[in-house]
């Protein structure tokens, strides 16, 4: 079971990463954040690679978790596209982790450790395959519509979503840019379909 403090080391490396990137950040960062020495630091992480995989690994449970929470909620698949941006919309409103860390981070795979890259491989892999779930149940439900197949318009979308991160980052953080340019991506999605 882990401790308090490792919680807590994971929470502050996390923040760091997503504010600053992988190659930006240092256990001395970590250990002003949280009031612990580097040795504790070093003690529950030996390496850097090593707590940023942790911190990735933390990061696609949650995130499994929540896709499965919102499988249970809404049924509908447009509108669980549509959960799945307004999920943004108010981490960026909040400015409370406004940033996907698997995007971030991928941003600099040529520099990050193999085991990085490979939780960052990881977090877009589960991300690709639940979108494109949701889009083909849309598509066999007669709700959304795909030129090129789900898959496809999963990997579309995904690029779009974390394109309008960095749009509404380089706006200061403004929901609406995010707002404005994810919304537009899932209603081309959400089109009739043609006859």
């Amino acid at each position: 079971m882990a401790s308090g403090t490792y919680d807590k080391i994971l929470d502050a490396a996390e923040d760091l990463m997503v504010s600053r990137g992988y190659n930006a950040f240092s256990y001395a960062d970590i250990s002003a954040e949280v009031g612990v020495g580097k040795a504790t630091i070093h003690h529950h992480f030996p390496t850097k690679a090593d707590l940023a995989e942790k911190v990735l690994a933390r990061y696609r449970a949650r995130n499994r978790r929540s896709v499965e929470e919102l499988l249970s909620a809404v049924s509908d698949p447009a509108e669980r596209l549509g959960a799945y941006i307004g999920y943004w919309e108010d981490c960026i409103r909040r400015k409370e982790r406004p940033f996907c860390i698997g995007a971030l981070l991928a941003s600099e795979i040529p520099s990050l450790p193999e085991g990085v890259v490979r939780q960052v491989q990881g977090h877009f892999s589960d991300l690709a395959s639940w979108l494109a779930a949701a889009i083909d149940g849309g598509v066999r439900a007669g709700k959304l519509e795909t030129e090129k197949g789900a898959t496809a318009e999963a990997e579309m979308l995904m690029a779009t979503v974390h394109g309008a991160m960095l749009a509404a980052r380089v706006a200061g953080s403004d929901p609406e840019v995010f707002s404005t340019i994810a919304r537009r991506a899932v209603e081309q999605i959400m089109q009739s379909p043609k006859r």
